[in-house]
């Protein structure tokens, strides 16, 4: 593992959590997790395990710390687990396919979608928190779907430039 790839998916992380702390909360003090989308674009540059355990891990804490959802630290740290590895799982096998900017931001969007799933079904089925599923599933996960998704269109293909300017080693430079 490289220090640059271990600074730049730092940086990216930060802005995660920066744009989280700094986003609206949209119902009932639930706001999107920009941290999945800084995330997905880490993977999509750095798609290797050691990567994806890394980000996922410390995606997963820093959500955790600072999410306003009741008991909401370990559905995040499972969350991002999950969806990292899957995430991870899709672009390998997809990998032509991914690097094409649409098709990278529907698997954001899938991502999102997994995660929010993951989020909401450990939250409530498990650790038992009294809130409806579905309507959190369309006031939360589906705006934040769209959220996510807007960031990755807009996003990735910036940081993938500036990479590709740069001497860092990524998926594209192979």
């Amino acid at each position: 593992m490289k220090t640059k790839s271990l600074v730049l998916m730092s940086l990216l992380t930060a802005v995660g959590a920066a744009l989280y702390l700094i986003i609206p909360p949209i119902a009932g003090g639930m706001k999107p997790d920009f941290m999945l989308t800084m995330m997905f674009i880490s993977i999509f540059l750095f798609p290797e395990v050691r990567n994806v355990l890394l980000l996922a891990g410390t995606t997963g804490i820093i959500s955790g710390i600072f999410s306003n959802f009741p008991g909401g630290f370990i559905p995040n740290v499972i969350d991002k687990f999950i969806t990292a590895f899957v995430i991870y799982a899709i672009i390998i096998s997809l990998k032509k396919v991914t690097g094409n900017l649409i098709a990278s931001t529907v698997v954001a969007g899938i991502g999102t979608v997994l995660s929010g799933s993951i989020f909401l079904s450990i939250a409530i089925f498990i650790l038992g928190v009294d809130l409806p599923f579905g309507g959190l599933f369309l006031g939360v996960v589906l705006p934040a779907v769209a959220m996510n998704g807007i960031a990755f269109f807009l996003i990735y293909p910036i940081v993938k430039g500036l990479v590709k300017r740069s001497s860092f080693k990524t998926a594209f430079s192979n």
